[in-house]
Protein backbone atom coordinates (compact mmCIF):
# COMPACT_ATOMS: atom_id res chain seq x y z
CA UNK A 1 0.00 0.00 0.00
CA UNK A 2 1.32 3.59 -1.05
CA UNK A 3 1.97 5.61 1.90
CA UNK A 4 0.82 9.30 1.88
CA UNK A 5 3.99 12.06 1.10
CA UNK A 6 4.23 15.42 1.88
CA UNK A 7 3.54 17.94 -1.16
CA UNK A 8 6.67 19.44 -2.62
CA UNK A 9 6.97 22.90 -1.90
CA UNK A 10 6.01 25.38 -5.21
CA UNK A 11 9.45 26.16 -6.78
CA UNK A 12 11.40 30.09 -6.15
CA UNK A 13 11.23 32.46 -9.18
CA UNK A 14 13.95 31.31 -11.68
CA UNK A 15 14.76 27.90 -10.11
CA UNK A 16 12.56 25.93 -12.28
CA UNK A 17 13.52 22.19 -11.21
CA UNK A 18 16.14 20.97 -13.48
CA UNK A 19 14.07 17.43 -13.68
CA UNK A 20 10.61 17.77 -13.55
CA UNK A 21 8.88 14.78 -15.27
CA UNK A 22 10.75 11.94 -13.27
CA UNK A 23 9.25 9.45 -16.10
CA UNK A 24 9.82 11.14 -19.01
CA UNK A 25 13.55 11.58 -17.51
CA UNK A 26 13.81 7.86 -16.98
CA UNK A 27 13.05 7.40 -20.88
CA UNK A 28 15.35 9.72 -22.18
CA UNK A 29 18.36 10.44 -19.79
CA UNK A 30 21.43 8.35 -21.68
CA UNK A 31 25.03 9.19 -19.72
CA UNK A 32 26.61 9.91 -23.00
CA UNK A 33 24.45 12.61 -22.71
CA UNK A 34 25.52 13.80 -19.50
CA UNK A 35 29.06 13.52 -20.67
CA UNK A 36 28.71 15.16 -23.81
CA UNK A 37 27.50 18.21 -21.24
CA UNK A 38 30.88 18.21 -19.87
CA UNK A 39 32.37 18.52 -23.34
CA UNK A 40 33.05 14.84 -23.73
CA UNK A 41 35.75 12.69 -21.95
CA UNK A 42 37.81 14.34 -19.66
CA UNK A 43 40.23 14.78 -16.81
CA UNK A 44 38.25 15.94 -13.40
CA UNK A 45 40.24 18.02 -12.73
CA UNK A 46 40.22 19.59 -16.92
CA UNK A 47 36.47 19.55 -17.11
CA UNK A 48 36.04 20.87 -13.16
CA UNK A 49 38.39 23.73 -13.13
CA UNK A 50 40.15 24.55 -15.89
CA UNK A 51 36.87 24.31 -18.75
CA UNK A 52 35.61 27.11 -16.53
CA UNK A 53 38.85 28.60 -15.88
CA UNK A 54 39.52 29.19 -19.40
CA UNK A 55 36.09 30.80 -20.63
CA UNK A 56 33.60 33.09 -19.22
CA UNK A 57 33.94 32.00 -15.86
CA UNK A 58 36.91 32.85 -14.83
CA UNK A 59 36.93 35.84 -12.53
CA UNK A 60 34.03 33.43 -10.70
CA UNK A 61 34.42 32.66 -7.37
CA UNK A 62 34.70 28.41 -7.28
CA UNK A 63 35.08 28.46 -3.49
CA UNK A 64 34.62 30.58 -1.02
CA UNK A 65 36.21 29.37 2.10
CA UNK A 66 34.45 30.68 5.73
CA UNK A 67 36.67 30.32 9.39
CA UNK A 68 36.44 31.79 12.78
CA UNK A 69 40.30 33.15 12.74
CA UNK A 70 40.10 34.43 9.67
CA UNK A 71 38.05 37.08 7.17
CA UNK A 72 36.53 34.83 3.97
CA UNK A 73 39.15 33.69 1.67
CA UNK A 74 37.81 33.49 -2.01
CA UNK A 75 39.49 31.36 -4.91
CA UNK A 76 38.10 32.23 -8.75
CA UNK A 77 38.38 29.44 -11.12
CA UNK A 78 41.00 31.14 -12.45
CA UNK A 79 43.11 31.26 -9.30
CA UNK A 80 42.30 27.29 -8.41
CA UNK A 81 43.49 27.16 -12.09
CA UNK A 82 47.04 28.26 -11.52
CA UNK A 83 47.44 26.48 -8.35
CA UNK A 84 45.85 23.13 -8.93
CA UNK A 85 48.81 23.69 -11.76
CA UNK A 86 51.38 24.45 -9.48
CA UNK A 87 50.74 21.15 -7.53
CA UNK A 88 50.72 19.18 -10.35
CA UNK A 89 54.20 20.80 -11.32
CA UNK A 90 55.53 20.36 -7.56
CA UNK A 91 54.09 16.32 -7.73
CA UNK A 92 55.51 15.93 -10.71
CA UNK A 93 59.29 17.58 -10.15
CA UNK A 94 59.21 15.02 -6.99
CA UNK A 95 58.60 11.65 -9.43
CA UNK A 96 54.97 10.95 -9.42
CA UNK A 97 53.25 9.12 -11.61
CA UNK A 98 50.59 8.30 -12.65
CA UNK A 99 48.50 6.07 -11.10
CA UNK A 100 51.04 6.63 -7.73
CA UNK A 101 48.83 7.41 -4.83
CA UNK A 102 48.53 11.07 -2.58
CA UNK A 103 47.35 11.02 0.31
CA UNK A 104 46.06 14.16 2.40
CA UNK A 105 45.71 14.39 6.02
CA UNK A 106 44.11 17.69 6.41
CA UNK A 107 40.83 19.54 7.25
CA UNK A 108 38.32 21.51 4.93
CA UNK A 109 41.65 24.26 4.20
CA UNK A 110 42.45 25.09 0.81
CA UNK A 111 45.54 23.13 0.04
CA UNK A 112 43.27 20.33 0.64
CA UNK A 113 41.03 21.27 -2.61
CA UNK A 114 44.40 22.52 -4.42
CA UNK A 115 45.77 18.73 -3.46
CA UNK A 116 43.00 17.09 -4.87
CA UNK A 117 42.65 18.61 -7.83
CA UNK A 118 46.17 19.01 -8.67
CA UNK A 119 46.69 15.28 -7.79
CA UNK A 120 44.31 14.32 -10.75
CA UNK A 121 46.00 16.43 -13.30
CA UNK A 122 48.98 14.90 -12.70
CA UNK A 123 46.73 11.87 -13.08
CA UNK A 124 47.94 10.43 -9.67
CA UNK A 125 45.29 8.73 -7.22
CA UNK A 126 43.63 10.96 -5.08
CA UNK A 127 43.04 9.31 -1.19
CA UNK A 128 41.54 11.66 0.93
CA UNK A 129 41.78 10.79 5.32
CA UNK A 130 39.59 11.74 8.03
CA UNK A 131 42.08 14.45 10.19
CA UNK A 132 40.49 13.53 12.75
CA UNK A 133 41.83 9.75 12.24
CA UNK A 134 44.57 8.58 14.91
CA UNK A 135 48.11 7.25 13.94
CA UNK A 136 47.19 3.28 13.89
CA UNK A 137 44.05 3.98 10.79
CA UNK A 138 46.55 6.24 9.03
CA UNK A 139 48.93 4.10 9.41
CA UNK A 140 46.73 1.01 7.84
CA UNK A 141 45.60 3.22 5.25
CA UNK A 142 48.26 4.73 3.69
CA UNK A 143 49.93 1.79 4.48
CA UNK A 144 46.89 -0.65 2.16
CA UNK A 145 47.42 2.26 -0.39
CA UNK A 146 50.99 2.32 -0.73
CA UNK A 147 50.83 6.03 -0.84
CA UNK A 148 54.10 7.66 -2.02
CA UNK A 149 53.19 11.43 -1.35
CA UNK A 150 51.10 12.55 2.04
CA UNK A 151 50.18 15.97 2.39
CA UNK A 152 49.40 17.03 5.65
CA UNK A 153 49.94 20.16 8.31
CA UNK A 154 52.76 20.21 10.89
CA UNK A 155 50.75 19.45 13.86
CA UNK A 156 48.82 16.74 12.49
CA UNK A 157 52.22 15.40 11.41
CA UNK A 158 53.92 15.18 14.63
CA UNK A 159 51.34 13.79 16.37
CA UNK A 160 49.86 11.33 13.97
CA UNK A 161 51.99 10.45 11.47
CA UNK A 162 55.86 11.06 12.45
CA UNK A 163 55.10 7.97 15.34
CA UNK A 164 54.54 5.57 12.56
CA UNK A 165 56.33 7.07 9.65
CA UNK A 166 59.21 3.83 10.10
CA UNK A 167 56.46 1.85 9.10
CA UNK A 168 55.27 3.10 5.81
CA UNK A 169 58.84 2.81 3.57
CA UNK A 170 57.05 3.38 0.04
CA UNK A 171 56.10 7.34 1.91
CA UNK A 172 58.52 8.96 0.13
CA UNK A 173 57.37 12.79 0.47
CA UNK A 174 55.41 14.36 3.13
CA UNK A 175 54.61 18.01 2.43
CA UNK A 176 53.68 20.40 5.46
CA UNK A 177 50.84 23.03 4.35
CA UNK A 178 52.57 26.70 5.44
CA UNK A 179 56.14 27.51 5.35
CA UNK A 180 57.86 25.09 8.14
CA UNK A 181 59.04 21.93 7.86
CA UNK A 182 59.11 19.32 10.53
CA UNK A 183 62.08 17.17 11.22
CA UNK A 184 63.95 15.16 7.67
CA UNK A 185 61.60 13.49 5.11
CA UNK A 186 59.32 16.76 5.56
CA UNK A 187 58.89 19.56 2.97
CA UNK A 188 57.40 23.44 3.55
CA UNK A 189 54.03 23.11 1.08
CA UNK A 190 54.09 26.51 0.85
CA UNK A 191 57.82 27.23 -0.84
CA UNK A 192 57.49 24.25 -3.29
CA UNK A 193 53.98 26.48 -4.68
CA UNK A 194 55.89 29.02 -4.84
CA UNK A 195 58.53 28.11 -7.17
CA UNK A 196 56.36 26.12 -9.12
CA UNK A 197 54.86 27.08 -12.54
CA UNK A 198 51.34 27.93 -12.79
CA UNK A 199 51.31 26.34 -15.99
CA UNK A 200 50.98 22.70 -16.80
CA UNK A 201 49.13 20.64 -19.56
CA UNK A 202 47.43 17.52 -18.72
CA UNK A 203 48.52 14.78 -19.90
CA UNK A 204 45.83 12.32 -22.34
CA UNK A 205 43.32 10.90 -19.52
CA UNK A 206 41.22 7.72 -20.56
CA UNK A 207 37.61 7.83 -18.84
CA UNK A 208 38.73 4.54 -16.99
CA UNK A 209 42.15 5.58 -15.73
CA UNK A 210 41.82 5.58 -11.51
CA UNK A 211 41.16 9.10 -9.96
CA UNK A 212 39.81 8.50 -6.22
CA UNK A 213 40.91 6.33 -3.85
CA UNK A 214 38.31 6.26 -0.53
CA UNK A 215 38.75 4.05 2.31
CA UNK A 216 35.32 2.62 4.02
CA UNK A 217 34.93 0.61 7.06
CA UNK A 218 34.11 -3.07 6.84
CA UNK A 219 31.98 -4.88 9.72
CA UNK A 220 34.74 -7.23 9.80
CA UNK A 221 38.55 -7.22 8.36
CA UNK A 222 40.67 -4.05 7.31
CA UNK A 223 39.52 -1.22 5.62
CA UNK A 224 38.32 -1.25 1.74
CA UNK A 225 39.75 0.73 -0.64
CA UNK A 226 36.76 1.75 -2.95
CA UNK A 227 38.74 2.94 -6.22
CA UNK A 228 37.17 5.34 -8.81
CA UNK A 229 37.71 6.31 -12.29
CA UNK A 230 37.79 10.21 -14.01
CA UNK A 231 34.96 9.33 -15.63
CA UNK A 232 32.95 9.27 -12.61
CA UNK A 233 32.81 12.88 -12.57
CA UNK A 234 30.13 12.64 -15.20
CA UNK A 235 27.86 10.44 -12.56
CA UNK A 236 28.69 13.53 -10.18
CA UNK A 237 27.97 16.03 -12.46
CA UNK A 238 24.33 14.75 -13.85
CA UNK A 239 23.63 13.35 -9.90
CA UNK A 240 23.95 17.35 -8.99
CA UNK A 241 22.02 18.40 -11.45
CA UNK A 242 19.09 16.12 -10.86
CA UNK A 243 19.36 14.93 -7.25
CA UNK A 244 20.40 18.56 -5.93
CA UNK A 245 18.82 20.69 -8.09
CA UNK A 246 21.82 22.61 -8.80
CA UNK A 247 21.28 25.55 -11.11
CA UNK A 248 24.00 28.37 -12.66
CA UNK A 249 23.30 31.11 -9.99
CA UNK A 250 23.36 28.92 -7.00
CA UNK A 251 25.36 28.98 -3.68
CA UNK A 252 26.02 25.65 -2.92
CA UNK A 253 27.21 24.30 0.80
CA UNK A 254 27.97 20.47 1.59
CA UNK A 255 28.92 20.16 4.67
CA UNK A 256 30.62 16.62 4.61
CA UNK A 257 34.33 16.18 5.31
CA UNK A 258 36.17 15.53 1.87
CA UNK A 259 37.40 13.17 4.02
CA UNK A 260 34.16 11.19 3.30
CA UNK A 261 33.37 10.48 -0.41
CA UNK A 262 30.80 13.00 0.14
CA UNK A 263 32.95 15.47 0.64
CA UNK A 264 34.59 15.05 -2.60
CA UNK A 265 31.62 13.87 -5.32
CA UNK A 266 29.91 16.55 -3.71
CA UNK A 267 31.97 18.65 -1.52
CA UNK A 268 34.64 19.77 -4.38
CA UNK A 269 33.81 18.21 -7.91
CA UNK A 270 30.21 17.85 -8.58
CA UNK A 271 29.98 21.90 -7.69
CA UNK A 272 32.98 22.64 -9.84
CA UNK A 273 32.03 20.69 -12.28
CA UNK A 274 28.52 23.14 -12.65
CA UNK A 275 31.08 26.02 -12.63
CA UNK A 276 29.06 27.32 -9.37
CA UNK A 277 30.68 28.54 -6.06
CA UNK A 278 30.56 25.85 -3.52
CA UNK A 279 31.15 27.24 0.23
CA UNK A 280 33.73 25.42 2.79
CA UNK A 281 33.46 26.20 6.67
CA UNK A 282 36.83 24.76 7.87
CA UNK A 283 34.78 25.11 11.65
CA UNK A 284 32.91 21.81 12.86
CA UNK A 285 29.24 22.12 13.52
CA UNK A 286 27.85 24.39 15.94
CA UNK A 287 24.28 25.61 15.73
CA UNK A 288 24.14 29.49 15.91
CA UNK A 289 27.59 29.32 13.52
CA UNK A 290 25.65 27.25 10.63
CA UNK A 291 22.64 28.98 11.18
CA UNK A 292 24.08 32.59 10.32
CA UNK A 293 26.18 31.09 7.77
CA UNK A 294 23.06 29.74 5.54
CA UNK A 295 21.70 33.15 6.01
CA UNK A 296 24.13 35.62 5.47
CA UNK A 297 26.12 33.95 3.08
CA UNK A 298 22.99 33.75 0.74
CA UNK A 299 23.04 30.08 0.26
CA UNK A 300 20.89 28.58 -1.89
CA UNK A 301 21.33 24.67 -2.14
CA UNK A 302 22.41 22.87 1.14
CA UNK A 303 23.58 18.94 1.49
CA UNK A 304 24.01 18.33 4.93
CA UNK A 305 23.87 14.88 6.97
CA UNK A 306 20.74 13.72 9.13
CA UNK A 307 23.22 13.68 12.83
CA UNK A 308 23.54 17.61 12.03
CA UNK A 309 19.64 17.71 11.35
CA UNK A 310 19.15 16.27 14.35
CA UNK A 311 21.17 18.68 16.49
CA UNK A 312 20.13 21.66 14.97
CA UNK A 313 16.36 20.46 15.94
CA UNK A 314 17.73 19.59 19.84
CA UNK A 315 19.09 23.31 19.45
CA UNK A 316 15.55 24.08 18.33
CA UNK A 317 12.97 25.30 16.05
CA UNK A 318 13.29 29.05 17.67
CA UNK A 319 16.18 29.27 17.36
CA UNK A 320 16.52 28.56 13.90
CA UNK A 321 13.19 30.62 13.07
CA UNK A 322 15.39 33.42 14.47
CA UNK A 323 17.10 34.15 11.01
CA UNK A 324 15.70 34.70 7.62
CA UNK A 325 16.76 32.49 4.71
CA UNK A 326 15.80 34.05 1.36
CA UNK A 327 17.92 32.53 -0.73
CA UNK A 328 17.41 28.83 0.42
CA UNK A 329 15.22 26.75 -1.23
CA UNK A 330 16.61 23.24 -1.60
CA UNK A 331 17.96 21.33 1.94
CA UNK A 332 19.16 17.54 1.21
CA UNK A 333 20.03 14.73 3.13
CA UNK A 334 22.71 11.51 2.71
CA UNK A 335 24.71 9.76 5.23
CA UNK A 336 21.83 7.21 7.08
CA UNK A 337 18.32 7.15 6.68
CA UNK A 338 16.91 10.52 7.80
CA UNK A 339 14.02 10.14 9.89
CA UNK A 340 10.35 11.22 9.19
CA UNK A 341 10.19 13.80 11.27
CA UNK A 342 13.35 15.00 10.42
CA UNK A 343 12.34 15.65 6.70
CA UNK A 344 8.83 17.45 8.41
CA UNK A 345 10.83 19.23 10.61
CA UNK A 346 12.57 20.92 7.68
CA UNK A 347 9.68 22.03 6.53
CA UNK A 348 8.25 23.70 10.03
CA UNK A 349 11.74 25.42 10.93
CA UNK A 350 12.68 26.15 7.48
CA UNK A 351 9.74 26.44 5.37
CA UNK A 352 11.47 23.26 3.66
CA UNK A 353 11.67 19.91 3.78
CA UNK A 354 15.05 17.95 3.55
CA UNK A 355 15.07 15.44 0.10
CA UNK A 356 16.39 12.59 1.56
CA UNK A 357 18.91 10.40 -0.78
CA UNK A 358 20.87 7.09 -0.46
CA UNK A 359 24.33 5.96 -2.21
CA UNK A 360 27.43 4.51 -0.72
CA UNK A 361 31.22 4.95 -1.19
CA UNK A 362 30.93 2.24 -3.43
CA UNK A 363 28.39 4.03 -5.56
CA UNK A 364 30.85 7.07 -5.84
CA UNK A 365 27.68 9.25 -6.32
CA UNK A 366 23.91 9.53 -5.46
CA UNK A 367 21.79 6.22 -6.71
CA UNK A 368 17.95 6.86 -4.86
CA UNK A 369 16.58 10.23 -3.83
CA UNK A 370 14.00 12.58 -3.56
CA UNK A 371 13.76 14.76 -6.37
CA UNK A 372 12.42 19.04 -6.21
CA UNK A 373 9.63 18.45 -8.02
CA UNK A 374 8.07 15.02 -6.55
CA UNK A 375 6.46 14.40 -3.77
CA UNK A 376 8.18 13.57 -0.75
CA UNK A 377 7.30 10.63 1.27
CA UNK A 378 9.02 11.05 5.02
CA UNK A 379 11.10 8.38 5.12
CA UNK A 380 11.78 7.19 2.06
CA UNK A 381 15.01 7.46 -0.02
CA UNK A 382 12.88 8.49 -3.02
CA UNK A 383 13.55 6.96 -6.31
CA UNK A 384 16.61 5.90 -8.39
CA UNK A 385 18.12 8.45 -10.67
CA UNK A 386 17.68 8.00 -14.22
CA UNK A 387 20.12 6.26 -15.81
CA UNK A 388 19.96 3.96 -12.65
CA UNK A 389 18.58 0.26 -12.34
CA UNK A 390 17.60 -0.51 -8.85
CA UNK A 391 15.42 -3.16 -7.74
CA UNK A 392 15.01 -5.52 -4.39
CA UNK A 393 16.21 -9.21 -4.86
CA UNK A 394 15.69 -11.79 -2.87
CA UNK A 395 17.01 -15.15 -4.20
CA UNK A 396 14.51 -17.83 -5.49
CA UNK A 397 14.24 -21.62 -4.78
CA UNK A 398 17.52 -22.41 -6.85
CA UNK A 399 19.03 -19.68 -4.86
CA UNK A 400 19.40 -17.28 -7.63
CA UNK A 401 18.43 -13.80 -7.58
CA UNK A 402 15.15 -11.97 -8.44
CA UNK A 403 13.17 -8.93 -8.18
CA UNK A 404 10.90 -8.95 -5.08
CA UNK A 405 7.77 -7.96 -5.72
CA UNK A 406 6.10 -4.57 -4.13
CA UNK A 407 6.21 -4.39 -0.17
CA UNK A 408 8.51 -7.02 0.18
CA UNK A 409 11.79 -6.81 2.01
CA UNK A 410 15.16 -7.73 0.16
CA UNK A 411 18.42 -6.83 -0.48
CA UNK A 412 19.15 -2.94 -2.47
CA UNK A 413 20.87 -4.37 -5.71
CA UNK A 414 21.69 -2.05 -8.94
CA UNK A 415 22.44 -2.99 -12.18
CA UNK A 416 26.56 -2.41 -13.00
CA UNK A 417 27.86 0.44 -15.39
CA UNK A 418 26.88 4.03 -14.60
CA UNK A 419 29.86 5.69 -14.46
CA UNK A 420 30.80 6.21 -10.64
CA UNK A 421 31.07 2.69 -9.88
CA UNK A 422 33.98 1.44 -8.09
CA UNK A 423 36.38 -0.47 -10.14
CA UNK A 424 37.50 -2.70 -7.99
CA UNK A 425 38.67 -2.45 -3.75
CA UNK A 426 42.30 -1.64 -3.34
CA UNK A 427 44.57 -4.84 -4.17
CA UNK A 428 41.66 -7.48 -3.15
CA UNK A 429 39.75 -8.27 -6.03
CA UNK A 430 38.23 -11.38 -4.48
CA UNK A 431 36.17 -8.58 -1.42
CA UNK A 432 35.49 -6.87 -4.72
CA UNK A 433 33.93 -9.76 -6.63
CA UNK A 434 31.45 -11.16 -4.18
CA UNK A 435 29.93 -7.76 -4.00
CA UNK A 436 28.09 -8.92 -7.67
CA UNK A 437 26.13 -11.19 -8.42
CA UNK A 438 23.73 -13.21 -10.90
CA UNK A 439 24.36 -9.46 -12.82
CA UNK A 440 23.72 -7.18 -9.72
CA UNK A 441 25.75 -4.86 -7.35
CA UNK A 442 24.27 -5.76 -4.33
CA UNK A 443 24.39 -2.95 -1.80
CA UNK A 444 24.14 -5.03 1.63
CA UNK A 445 21.29 -2.71 2.52
CA UNK A 446 17.83 -4.04 3.06
CA UNK A 447 15.12 -1.94 1.74
CA UNK A 448 11.45 -2.31 0.00
CA UNK A 449 10.03 -0.92 -3.20
CA UNK A 450 6.25 0.28 -2.98
CA UNK A 451 3.89 0.40 -5.24
CA UNK A 452 4.37 3.82 -6.45
CA UNK A 453 8.33 2.93 -6.94
CA UNK A 454 9.48 4.63 -3.74
CA UNK A 455 12.51 2.68 -1.89
CA UNK A 456 12.67 2.17 1.83
CA UNK A 457 15.38 1.99 4.25
CA UNK A 458 15.08 -1.28 6.09
CA UNK A 459 18.75 -1.97 7.35
CA UNK A 460 22.07 -3.10 6.60
CA UNK A 461 21.85 -7.01 6.35
CA UNK A 462 23.61 -7.71 9.67
CA UNK A 463 21.74 -5.37 11.65
CA UNK A 464 18.04 -6.59 11.07
CA UNK A 465 16.56 -7.71 14.30
CA UNK A 466 14.73 -11.61 14.54
CA UNK A 467 12.34 -11.40 17.98
CA UNK A 468 9.94 -14.13 18.38
CA UNK A 469 9.83 -14.80 14.44
CA UNK A 470 9.82 -11.29 13.56
CA UNK A 471 12.04 -8.89 11.41
CA UNK A 472 12.66 -5.88 13.22
CA UNK A 473 14.45 -2.75 11.30
CA UNK A 474 16.34 -0.46 13.67
CA UNK A 475 15.15 2.58 11.69
CA UNK A 476 11.66 1.64 12.22
CA UNK A 477 11.81 1.80 15.69
CA UNK A 478 14.39 4.43 15.87
CA UNK A 479 11.47 6.83 14.15
CA UNK A 480 9.43 6.45 16.20
CA UNK A 481 11.69 7.22 19.40
CA UNK A 482 12.41 9.99 17.94
CA UNK A 483 9.17 11.71 17.54
CA UNK A 484 9.02 11.36 21.83
CA UNK A 485 9.42 15.03 22.29
CA UNK A 486 12.43 14.12 24.78
CA UNK A 487 14.67 12.03 22.25
CA UNK A 488 17.32 13.67 20.20
CA UNK A 489 18.75 10.79 18.72
CA UNK A 490 18.10 6.62 18.87
CA UNK A 491 19.98 3.56 18.00
CA UNK A 492 18.50 0.57 18.49
CA UNK A 493 20.34 -3.58 18.27
CA UNK A 494 19.38 -6.93 18.81
CA UNK A 495 20.20 -8.73 21.95
CA UNK A 496 20.32 -12.38 22.41
CA UNK A 497 17.20 -13.94 24.62
CA UNK A 498 16.89 -17.07 25.77
CA UNK A 499 13.07 -17.22 24.46
CA UNK A 500 12.60 -14.53 22.11
CA UNK A 501 16.29 -15.47 19.84
CA UNK A 502 16.57 -11.69 20.25
CA UNK A 503 14.90 -8.53 21.90
CA UNK A 504 14.87 -5.06 20.61
CA UNK A 505 17.01 -2.68 22.65
CA UNK A 506 17.32 0.99 22.37
CA UNK A 507 19.61 3.37 23.00
CA UNK A 508 18.62 6.87 23.24
CA UNK A 509 20.39 10.43 23.81
CA UNK A 510 18.13 13.45 25.20
CA UNK A 511 17.12 17.06 24.19
CA UNK A 512 17.90 19.72 26.39
CA UNK A 513 15.49 20.56 29.34
CA UNK A 514 14.95 16.37 29.91
CA UNK A 515 16.46 14.47 32.71
CA UNK A 516 17.00 10.09 32.64
CA UNK A 517 15.40 8.82 35.36
CA UNK A 518 13.23 5.72 35.83
CA UNK A 519 9.99 7.61 35.07
CA UNK A 520 10.98 8.74 31.66
CA UNK A 521 12.57 5.39 30.83
CA UNK A 522 8.87 3.75 31.56
CA UNK A 523 7.29 6.24 30.01
CA UNK A 524 9.63 5.76 26.54
CA UNK A 525 8.77 2.07 26.97
CA UNK A 526 5.19 2.72 26.90
CA UNK A 527 5.69 4.96 24.26
CA UNK A 528 7.27 2.71 22.15
CA UNK A 529 4.46 -0.55 22.77
CA UNK A 530 2.09 1.96 22.34
CA UNK A 531 3.01 2.91 18.90
CA UNK A 532 4.91 0.22 17.66
CA UNK A 533 3.30 -2.93 19.21
CA UNK A 534 4.40 -5.10 21.71
CA UNK A 535 6.43 -7.18 19.18
CA UNK A 536 8.80 -4.73 17.44
CA UNK A 537 8.68 -1.98 20.35
CA UNK A 538 12.03 -2.46 22.27
CA UNK A 539 11.95 -3.93 25.64
CA UNK A 540 14.91 -2.40 26.95
CA UNK A 541 15.79 1.30 26.29
CA UNK A 542 19.17 2.86 27.77
CA UNK A 543 19.50 6.84 28.26
CA UNK A 544 23.09 7.80 27.33
CA UNK A 545 24.66 10.94 26.96
CA UNK A 546 25.86 10.27 23.12
CA UNK A 547 25.74 7.96 20.83
CA UNK A 548 29.29 7.00 19.15
CA UNK A 549 29.00 8.29 15.24
CA UNK A 550 31.50 8.07 12.20
CA UNK A 551 32.64 11.23 11.36
CA UNK A 552 30.46 11.51 8.36
CA UNK A 553 27.59 11.07 10.92
CA UNK A 554 26.71 7.54 10.73
CA UNK A 555 25.55 6.20 14.07
CA UNK A 556 27.52 3.13 14.96
CA UNK A 557 25.44 -0.03 15.84
CA UNK A 558 27.37 -2.47 15.55
CA UNK A 559 29.77 -0.59 18.28
CA UNK A 560 26.71 -0.03 20.44
CA UNK A 561 26.17 -4.19 20.36
CA UNK A 562 29.63 -5.53 20.48
CA UNK A 563 30.05 -2.68 23.86
CA UNK A 564 26.37 -4.18 25.12
CA UNK A 565 28.04 -8.04 24.91
CA UNK A 566 31.27 -7.47 25.63
CA UNK A 567 32.44 -8.48 21.71
CA UNK A 568 35.52 -7.05 19.43
CA UNK A 569 34.59 -3.72 18.48
CA UNK A 570 36.65 -3.88 15.28
CA UNK A 571 37.09 -0.94 12.85
CA UNK A 572 37.04 1.84 15.15
CA UNK A 573 39.03 4.18 12.83
CA UNK A 574 35.89 6.22 12.10
CA UNK A 575 34.65 7.19 15.16
CA UNK A 576 33.87 10.72 15.99
CA UNK A 577 36.34 11.94 18.64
Amino acid sequence: MAQSGLSKPAPEPGATPNLPDYERACREFTWSAAEAELGGPANMAEAAVDRHALGAKAGQVALRFLSPERPPLDLTFGDLKGLTNRFANVITTLGVLKGERVFALLGRVPELYIAALGTLKRRAVFCPLFSAFGPEPVRTRLGLGEARVLVTTPSLYRRKVAPIRAQLPELQFVLLVGREEAGPGTLALDSLLHAASDTYSIGPTHPDDPALLHFTSGTTGTPKGALHVHQALVAHYATAKLALDLHPDDLFWCTADPGWVTGTSYGILAPLAHGITSLVDEAEFDAPRWLDILATQGVSVWYTAPTAIRMLMKAGTDLVRSRTYPRLRFLASVGEPLNPEAVLWGKEAFGRPFHDNWWQTETGGIMVANYAAMEIRPGSMGKPLPGVEAAIVVPDAEGHLVEAPPGQEGELALRPGWPSMFRGYWNDPDRYFKCFRDGWYLSGDLARRDADGYYWFVARKDDVIKTSGHLVGPFEVESVLMEHPAVAEAAVIGKPDPVAFERVKAFVSLKDGFTAGEALLEELLGFGRKRLGAAVAPKEIAIVDRLPRTRSGKILRRLLKARELGLPEGDTSTLEA
